[in-house]
């Protein structure tokens, strides 16, 4: 695509002959294929059940230091396809009785997921399982097209958005799409236990940072007040990072106390993980 100016940074680049921040070009990505099973479980069920429908894309408009699927994310890997064939792995999927389809990281290709979406709509959710760090313009562009934002809400503070994602403006944007995704879809339905139309803001708590945390807290309660949360303690050390802050697991204690100040400032609906599920073991084989 000329001038891709998809997600905020804006790079205005010609993708076919080029690559932009995010790391990859025209050609679709994909790293993996699989019903997940640990996803929340309005997503992907129990255990037991058949699982989200993930398509792991390629390429990232962040550079997260600690990111858990870096092999992927910092551009292109995996296998190459077009909107049709995208349509074709949604039409697989739903055929093996997914209870969604789950586009994990779709922001630099949204134009292809839009045309393949015109190619073939499933008869089941599709969800946007995003970073936060989006454009208005394209979460505008969805209206019609996802049924769920899965999305994260990483940082309050620029300086950490900065240091650790190189993504200063990370705030000032999710503050224009988080109302956005609330508004496009302004209630959350549920069939049988499994989300059809919603919401659902995630934040991985930092270790050593969960001031800024309560700081995320206060800020999606301003925006959209009482979206389901999930407040997740999965944050994993997957290599020695520079910053050595980030050389460690959470602590139970830090854990506790950002769950209590959520039911302090009256969210309701709240998923929270064990703290085993910090391991790589979670972390899909690529």
């Amino acid at each position: 695509m000329e001038k891709c100016n998809l997600c905020p940074r804006k790079c205005n680049i010609d993708r076919s002959k080029n690559v932009g921040f995010c790391g990859v070009g025209n050609d679709i990505y994909i790293a993996k294929v699989m019903l997940h099973h640990f996803e929340e479980p309005c997503i992907s069920g129990s255990l037991q059940a058949r699982g989200s429908g993930a398509i792991f894309f390629a390429g990232c408009n962040l550079k997260c230091v600690f990111c858990q699927n870096k092999k992927i994310s910092r551009g292109a890997y995996g296998t190459i396809h077009t909107p049709k064939t995208l349509a074709n792995i949604f039409k697989e999927l739903e055929s093996q009785g997914a209870y969604n389809i789950n586009l994990v990281t779709p922001s630099h290709y949204t134009r292809q997921i839009i045309e393949a979406l015109d190619i073939y709509k499933p008869n089941i959710p599709i969800v946007w399982n995003s970073s936060g760090y989006e454009s208005y313009e394209t979460i505008l562009s969805l209206k019609g097209y996802v049924d769920i934002f899965l999305v994260d809400f990483k940082y309050y503070s620029d300086t950490l958005a900065l240091k650790y994602s190189k993504a200063q403006d990370y705030l000032s944007n999710i503050q224009k799409v988080l109302p956005l995704m609330r508004n496009i879809q302004p209630k959350d339905t549920f069939k049988d236990g499994l989300m059809q139309k919603g919401i659902i803001v995630r934040h991985l708590l930092l270790p050593t940072h969960i001031e800024d945390s309560y700081n995320v807290l206060n800020e999606i309660k301003r925006l959209i007040g009482y979206p389901i949360l999930s407040l997740m303690s999965q944050y994993t050390p997957m290599e020695e990072y520079l910053y050595k802050e980030l050389n460690q697991h959470i602590r139970p204690l830090e854990y506790k106390l950002l769950i209590k100040r959520a039911l302090s400032l009256g969210f309701d609906k709240i998923y929270t993980q064990e703290l085993d599920s910090a391991s790589s073991v979670y972390t899909p084989d690529f």
